[in-house]
């Protein structure tokens, strides 16, 4: 009898490993849903097998099977984390890696919490339409609209972002990224009911949501303007490694204003993020003459830059030239921080260095340059460029919608990215990063322009899609006439908060309902 006990014990524990790692794998796979890949059928997919995996699971087995899920999405969908610790912040290999695997362990803690709170609410854990089309995308929506505030937030491969360049895409100017992460979730919980012959539910659900899809557009109240702005954006190819040497400094300065030079019949030239890596007390004089070459040639320069104010740096774009078209021969520059946008959003580590006296001793990963900026404010007026309305986010910020969209009137003309994505060498990383940005400009419904160092440097426009990329890893220039739009989406006038209040109605009906569930059994 103990035998049997036993051999028992030993195929349920081989079965729990073998679904672990098959959670991994399925957690893995949805990598190819982002970026360079765009695979956008996987995600669902992968979805809809792990929850039909989890449909008997105990409440502390279903956390574990989607904690492996989880480590698997990010484990390999944000590995290019490690590039910048291991090329950039002097870290061994195995140590880049390694830290690479806590964050990515850290990121699967919240699908975990999907996974348990689907196991405790629902009875049995059994499937039904109330817990896989509704309760799972309600938990799975605050999972990860929580891991895009807590701890400063990582909200990085969100479910949603693998319809960038999928057909759900154009709901995203209604119910945003993360609303179509609860379709997508919706539509894994369908599909898993199918795996258990339930078909009916996926056959009511698709044609509504293609239906819903194929609306959106034609509902849209952007509408063109019938103007213009031409643009030239500056992609200088700045080794990572030169970036921040002093002798580089003026070489660096000069080549961007030689690469401007033949675009100085663009209405707004944009460099990248720190395009001048300086403070701009340093190199003023420089400022000054190129906002004069500005004025005489009637344009704007946008340029990533160091300020400095009341002894703290900020990470900021200035505007060098004519912002005001109604006064275009007077100059008005001013190292005042008018016209100016402070980057607010950080990034950690990179940009400030939380319980610094402990790690700076520790590695020169945590003294990287310019690691200790101060916060701008959240809302900040738009940067004024030839009379036009520009919305700016600074790198890291362009994930964060809620903080964009409180930029963003009905004045606003362009939505401006500027990034140095070098950090992350020839890694999936800074495709990803585009195509947050194509995400945005779906969900505000405005043209977008993204100036980066050495790629992607790119125009979008309102419905996401990429009008003009430079290659990667090359010195370029690009240029670009943007058609412009007028109107606000519902996704500009409502932001997140509905899709939040129902998925939190949603997990407290599952609240209810579990207490009366217990008290039945009473």
């Amino acid at each position: 009898m103990l035998t049997k006990i036993r051999a028992f014990a030993q195929q349920k524990s081989r079965l729990s490993v073998l679904r672990l790692v098959l959670a991994f794998i399925l957690g893995a796979s949805t990598a190819l849903s982002f970026a360079p890949y765009s695979l956008w059928i996987i995600y669902p997919i992968a979805m809809a097998l792990a929850l039909w995996l989890s449909g008997s699971l105990s409440s502390k087995a279903s956390f574990f099977h989607w904690l492996s899920f989880g480590f698997g999405c990010f484990a390999v969908g944000i590995s290019w984390v490690h590039v910048s610790m291991d090329t950039f912040g002097g870290l061994p290999l195995a140590a880049s890696v390694g830290l690479m695997a806590l964050l990515a362990l850290y990121l699967a803690l919240y699908p975990a919490l999907t996974g348990l709170g689907l196991a405790w609410l629902t009875r049995a854990n059994t499937p039904s339409l109330w817990r896989n089309l509704l309760l799972f995308p309600a938990l799975w929506v605050l999972t990860e609209w929580a891991r895009g505030w807590v701890m400063t937030g990582f909200p990085w491969i969100w479910a949603g972002y693998s319809q960038t360049q999928g057909p759900l895409k154009e709901l995203a100017s209604i119910i945003g990224a993360l609303g179509l992460s609860f379709l997508i979730a919706m539509l894994a919980g369908a599909l898993a009911l199918c795996f258990s012959k339930r078909y009916k539910s996926l056959l009511i659900l698709l044609p509504i949501i293609a239906a819903a899809a194929w609306a959106a557009p034609k509902l849209t109240q952007i509408k063109p303007t019938g103007e213009s702005v031409k643009v030239a954006l500056v992609q200088g190819n700045i080794p990572q490694s030169m970036k921040w040497e002093p002798e580089a400094l003026w070489p660096t300065l000069l080549k961007y204003m030689d690469l401007s030079r033949e675009h100085f019949d663009a209405d707004i030239i944009v460099w990248p993020e720190a395009a001048i890596p300086a403070p701009e007390s340093m190199v003023q004089d420089f400022l000054d003459n190129a906002n004069k070459v500005a004025n005489l040639n009637h344009t704007s320069i946008i340029t990533g830059i160091i300020s400095r104010q009341h002894d703290e740096f900020y990470n900021s774009l200035i505007v060098l030239g004519n912002h005001n078209q109604k006064q275009q021969d007077t100059p008005d520059y001013e190292s005042d921080g008018s016209n100016q946008f402070k980057k607010h959003h950080l990034l950690p580590i990179g940009e400030f260095v939380p319980f610094e006296a402990l790690l700076r001793p520790i590695a020169p990963f945590f003294n990287l340059p310019m690691s200790s900026f101060a916060r701008g404010d959240y809302q900040q007026p738009n940067l004024s460029a030839v009379g036009h309305k520009i919305a700016p986010a600074i790198c890291y910020e362009i994930a964060f919608p809620e903080q964009l969209r409180d930029s963003v009137n009905l004045g606003t003309d362009l939505l401006l990215t500027v990034s140095n994505d070098a950090w992350f060498g020839t890694s999936n990383g800074p495709l990803q990063h585009m195509e947050i940005a194509q995400m945005r400009a779906i969900e505000l419904g405005r043209p977008l322009v993204r100036a980066t160092n050495n790629g992607v440097t790119a125009v979008v426009d309102e419905h996401g899609n990429i009008t003009a990329a430079l290659p990667q890893f090359e010195t370029g220039v690009l240029s670009a006439t943007i058609p412009l739009v007028t109107g606000q989406t519902w996704f500009a006038k409502i932001g997140q908060t509905p899709l939040l209040a129902l998925c939190g109605a949603l997990l407290l009906l599952g609240f209810i309902r579990r207490q009366k569930q217990q008290q039945n059994l009473k």
